[in-house]
């Protein structure tokens, strides 16, 4: 499986935005101030914001574009569709619901068999999450300390599409987001521009 491996805080700094959302990923950012300030074409801030959308989700390029494709056929605003579809993949949502510290960490989850979806075993990431659908951490992984750290830790991290049940170490999606709701940083126009030149 195809896969992200830059270091997540360079990945950061090299955005020049905390896509990982660990509070030190930026801590070393003022050593690349002279580079940050170079000022960058019409072009260039289209693929930065790009390329910080798919740091968001550590999507890969090719995968990235069939979002793409996918949202510009839909009736809804092909930014808030691209968006909306990324949110609702289980690896991000394994991550939005406290199980993993980071979408990494819960890409690896769900990869090892730790997640259940309606009660059934799914191990694919990029697995489409549907309204109503419930995540479920599998009852022999509910020993392992970093994931019982995980839910303990971020009890606070709360999402309103989401219901978190975290006694029965289970959370659903009530609804889909809004746009306004969903917490990255992104002007989705930019994104929609880039790929408006590509396809």
């Amino acid at each position: 499986m195809a896969r992200m491996r830059e270091p997540r805080f360079k990945q950061c700094r090299r955005l020049n935005l905390n896509v990982t959302g660990h509070p030190k990923a930026m801590k070393r950012q003022g050593n690349g101030q002279a580079r940050d300030a170079k000022k960058l074409s019409p072009y260039g801030v289209q693929l930065l914001e790009k390329q910080r959308l798919r740091g968001y989700y550590e999507v890969m390029e090719k995968q990235f574009r069939r979002y793409v494709k996918n949202a510009k056929s839909s009736n809804e605003l092909t930014g808030e569709k691209l968006i909306k579809d990324l949110e609702c993949r289980l690896d991000n949502m394994v991550y939005r619901m406290n199980f993993g510290s980071s979408i990494r960490q819960a890409r690896q989850m769900v990869v090892h068999g730790h997640i259940l979806v309606n009660g059934k075993k799914v191990d694919i990431p990029s697995y489409a999450i549907s309204e109503g659908d419930v995540i479920t951490l599998r009852e022999r992984s509910r020993d392992v300390i970093t994931f019982k750290e995980n839910l303990s830790e971020a009890a606070n991290h709360t999402l309103p599409y989401i219901t978190y049940s975290p006694d029965l170490f289970s959370a659903s999606l009530a609804r889909y987001p809004n746009r306004d709701e969903i917490p990255i940083q992104i002007d989705d126009h930019l994104v929609v521009e880039f790929y408006a030149k590509q396809m």
